[in-house]
């Protein structure tokens, strides 16, 4: 039984959620803000968040920060009556896994749900590697750890970020089609998770970008292609 917590501070809405859930088969976590919440994920250790992002005492924003200071894998679902494409991207950036606006049905929910669970129950480590790293330039990348070294330090990255670097690494000096990682991620190749994933590489720039020779080269219209 996959448990679920779900943050949510509108009283109402968050009883239909749980209550909807429990009668299909969750285990559920209830908290009406964000410092509550925080707290049954520290003690419950529960398999999937499931948050609004305004909330009092502490938004979905900052109890998503906190929870990816201990946490890189848990997947996290935001629940938004925002469409504005800057607080969908925000959502993504601080760690965020999908998003659902307001109002949604329960079979969407329960449907983004389990497809998280799964791809996150099935992660695997790159097959070249018998301790799980490779080596990108003057780095060595360990996906099952989720963290990129150079020099001895280790920066972690989020369970997404190491999905899209183990992909580029997979098609090194390859084109690694956009396309296709949105919808094997994402689940869906819209606007908003084309701009998630827009910043997602960003962030992997940033990482590499003490090596000059590693390089993320946008194809446009393609693309991503790494090279080292």
């Amino acid at each position: 039984m996959s448990k679920v917590l779900l943050v949510e501070d509108e009283w109402q809405l968050g009883q239909i959620v749980k209550d909807s859930l429990e009668m299909r088969g969750f285990e559920m976590l209830y908290a009406t803000d964000g410092r509550e919440g925080l707290a049954l994920f520290k003690e419950q250790h529960p398999d999937v968040v499931v948050l609004d992002i305004m909330m009092p005492n502490m938004d979905g924003f900052m109890l998503t920060q906190e929870i990816r200071k201990e946490d890189k894998i848990t997947p996290i679902i935001f629940l938004t009556a925002k469409s504005q494409t800057a607080d969908v991207v925000k959502g993504f950036e601080v760690g965020g896994n999908d998003y659902l606006k307001k109002p949604f049905s329960m079979d969407e929910l329960i449907v983004r749900i389990k497809s998280l669970l799964q791809r996150y129950n099935e992660q695997v480590p790159p097959p070249d590697a018998d301790d799980g790293s490779v080596v990108i330039g003057q780095y060595a990348f360990n996906y099952t750890k989720q963290t990129l070294t150079r020099n001895n330090v280790s920066e972690f990255m989020s369970h997404r970020e190491a999905e899209i670097l183990r992909r580029l690494y997979d098609n090194k000096n390859e084109i690694m089609e956009r396309k296709k990682v949105l919808l094997d991620l994402w689940g869906d190749d819209n606007f908003f998770n084309a701009r998630s994933m827009d910043v997602f590489i960003t962030k992997l720039r940033r990482y590499l970008k003490e090596d000059p020779r590693v390089q993320i080269v946008n194809i446009r219209g393609v693309g991503y292609k790494l090279i080292f």
